[in-house]
């Protein structure tokens, strides 16, 4: 296991940090030079950042075959697992396990009552994101959709918008699902508290919307994609 001391020492490093936020989103493997030339660095010192990386299993290093014959060529992957910092060591991903096989077996009540919870826990942390922000005007839509992003950059909201007749769309995927281990069990009920959880975020920042997931890694899609119709009174 990786010293947290070490995770955090690694990504102190501001160009580092970025390096393993854009290969997160992209979910696909780089070379050096791909990385060089993204961030405008040399070469060599991409592949010591990329090195870094690696040492702290955030992105995995694999040898390509060029087809022109010669050595393969090594690129590099965010990896999907990701880290997990505990001081102490803490187990909650056993105590989720235990959380989601309990709303289970109490069936559709209970279910409702989780929704509940995580839609409120949601909407109040979005509250005080803005409550705490500095220079946030939230009255400007363009700084709503500048705070969704920056509340979950890991995440992976990454909105695009549309002009409709009523007011304007916002799509956004997320690409690093955060409850991503808990998929392999009870995935229908984590997706459902996540989304949950999401739709208190918008409605926090947007009192006039429509929520809809469209897309879901949970069956089988890429990311998972959400679709916000915002009325015009809402802007």
């Amino acid at each position: 296991m990786v010293h947290p001391l070490k995770i955090t020492s690694t990504l102190s490093d501001e160009t580092r940090y970025q390096i393993y936020e854009y290969m997160l989103q992209q979910k696909k493997s780089f070379t050096v030079q791909a990385i060089a030339d993204r961030f405008n660095i040399h070469p060599n010192v991409a592949r010591l950042h990329l090195t870094k990386l690696t040492e702290i299993n955030l992105i995995s290093a694999h040898f390509v075959k060029s087809g022109k014959g010669g050595r393969p060529g090594r690129e590099y992957k965010a990896s999907e697992e990701g880290v997990e910092l505990s001081f102490p060591k803490k187990e909650d991903s056993r105590l989720i396990n235990w959380a989601m096989k309990l709303i289970e077996q109490l069936g559709p009540e209970a279910i409702d009552v989780a929704k509940k919870i995580s839609y409120e826990d949601g909407y109040s942390e979005m509250k005080q994101s803005i409550a705490y922000g500095k220079g946030i005007v939230l009255s400007d839509f363009n700084a709503k959709i500048d705070h969704l992003t920056t509340a979950s950059a890991l995440i992976g909201y990454i909105p695009e918008i549309t002009e409709t007749e009523n007011g304007k769309k916002i799509i956004f995927s997320i690409y690093n699902c955060p409850f991503k281990k808990q998929l392999s069990t009870n995935n229908e009920i984590v997706c459902i508290l996540h989304e949950s959880y999401l739709n208190g975020q918008i409605d926090a920042l947007f009192s006039q919307n429509e929520f809809e997931q469209v897309e879901s890694m949970v069956h089988d899609c890429e990311n998972c994609k959400y679709e916000i119709e915002i009325g015009n009174n809402a802007l």
